[in-house]
């Protein structure tokens, strides 16, 4: 597994856990001190914003999980990747398209889009 798969896995990761303790152990070990996160709906700088933001969709989608659709791209401190949110075996509700910056094996700007939201 490259660098980049390992760290977006990461940030899947950081999606899905609902421990907070837990949770804000792995932001800090996906996201730079001065991360920076942006998307259609959401802004969010820093790790305590980013984990507000993650509390915030895990409390719209009680019993949702994400995860990664396809293979990461990266390169130089560039990443691409698509995610999916759905419940265990029921279907995909949203859908996205991620780009990050990398520093130091930790992510300093998210900027996403969204592919597919709910109805």
């Amino acid at each position: 597994m490259s660098d980049f798969e390992e760290l977006v896995d990461r940030y899947i990761a950081v999606w899905n856990e609902t421990v907070g303790e837990r949770r804000r152990a792995l932001i800090a070990q996906t996201f730079a001190e001065c991360a920076s996160y942006r998307d259609p709906l959401m802004t969010s700088e820093g790790p305590d914003a980013i984990d507000a933001m993650v509390q915030a969709v895990q409390q719209r989608f009680p019993g949702y999980s994400f995860r990664r659709a396809g293979a990461v791209d990266g390169h130089h401190d560039r990443v691409r990747f698509c995610w999916e949110l759905a419940m265990e075996g029921g279907p995909v509700v949203a859908k996205g398209t991620d780009f990050a910056t990398v520093a130091d094996a930790r992510m300093t700007a998210v900027t996403g889009f969204l592919d597919q939201m709910p109805a």
